[in-house]
């Protein structure tokens, strides 16, 4: 019983720090594939967040062949969950393969960040912001539909 209550007791508060529309979203500073902070800012106007290995595969499907600084321009940042992928990969093969892409990718190490916006583990969310506060959300399973959604995101 007192089990039970315990996973009810967690599952309610991990609900409640999950982000609502409407709710300005607490900034976050993480580092990102070159080792260099990234804090989440009222500049975002997008937050693109990959759970898994089939979410980072879909925005680096969406941005190929895109140039350097296409997401910086439109003002999307790219939160990669990679709390699951063994330390050792990541340090000595895929964050190192990172390096190579044209994109900044913001690393949730622990997982802390993108459980704070709950999505399908194999698609990739879009939080759509307005000065930090969140005015909409999406998900995209296919990596042309969300290539087409970043095209038309005005370029600053």
């Amino acid at each position: 019983m007192r089990i039970a209550l315990l996973l009810l007791l967690s599952a309610l508060s991990m609900q409640a720090v999950a982000a609502t529309i409407g709710e300005h979203l607490t900034p976050w500073t993480l580092q990102d594939q070159h080792d260099q902070p990234y804090t989440l800012d009222n500049d975002t106007h997008v937050l693109l967040v990959a759970r898994s290995m089939d979410g980072s595969k879909l925005v680096k499907a969406a941005l190929e062949n895109q140039p350097k600084g296409y997401l910086e321009a439109r003002h999307v940042a790219f939160l990669a969950d990679v709390k699951g992928m063994p330390s050792i990969i990541g340090k000595f093969i895929a964050i190192p393969k990172m390096r190579d892409y044209t994109y900044r990718v913001v690393l949730d190490r622990d997982g802390k960040i993108a459980a704070q916006y709950p999505g399908a583990e194999d698609k990739v969310l879009w939080l759509q912001l307005d000065n930090g506060t969140l005015v909409s959300q999406q998900d995209f399973a296919n990596a042309d539909e969300l290539r087409a959604a970043l095209e038309k995101l005005p370029v600053q």
